[in-house]
């Protein structure tokens, strides 16, 4: 990690570019094949619900983390900070509608409560879970998973 590191409500991201290059939307609509396969919804309804719980910071700043895990492990020596979200950028204009679902792991599903939760969709105890020890690490290793596979599906 770099000693310049931009904090976006205490998180810190990889790039202070991560929020302008994959906004909200953008987010949302690569997000939606995963949230559609794994809520048997289609594509659109998906989007839709991603962007109505991606209107909470908490859940954004979270998937902002986990993406931001995803490109320093990413980043390799010869490429540099800039050279990455540059080619993220690329990836969300040619890519960005055509991001496969991630594998459905325990993981991934945790990731998938904390937004069912934050739309409602989910029983208030889910949240509880989420906040206890085993549940924020299942969580913690789901946004690194799926910041792992938005990452790999943007990047190319």
């Amino acid at each position: 990690m770099s000693a310049a590191r931009c904090y976006v409500a205490g998180v810190a991201l990889f790039s202070r570019r991560l929020p302008h290059v994959l906004t909200r939307s953008a987010l949302a609509r690569a997000l939606a094949p995963t949230y559609a396969k794994a809520a048997q919804v289609d594509a659109e309804l998906a989007e839709e619900r991603l962007l109505q719980a991606l209107a909470s910071q908490h859940v954004v700043d979270e998937l902002y983390r986990g993406l931001s895990a995803a490109l320093s492990a990413a980043k390799g020596p010869r490429i540099t900070e800039d050279e990455l979200v540059d080619k993220l950028s690329a990836g969300v204009q040619a890519r960005g509608r055509r991001v496969r679902a991630a594998e459905l792991t325990a993981a991934v599903s945790a990731v998938l409560v904390l937004i069912n939760v934050e739309l409602g969709q989910a029983p208030e105890m889910m949240r509880e879970a989420l906040q206890g020890a085993k549940g924020r690490a299942l969580l913690e290793e789901g946004l690194k998973a799926v910041g792992a596979h938005l990452v790999a599906e943007l990047i190319k």
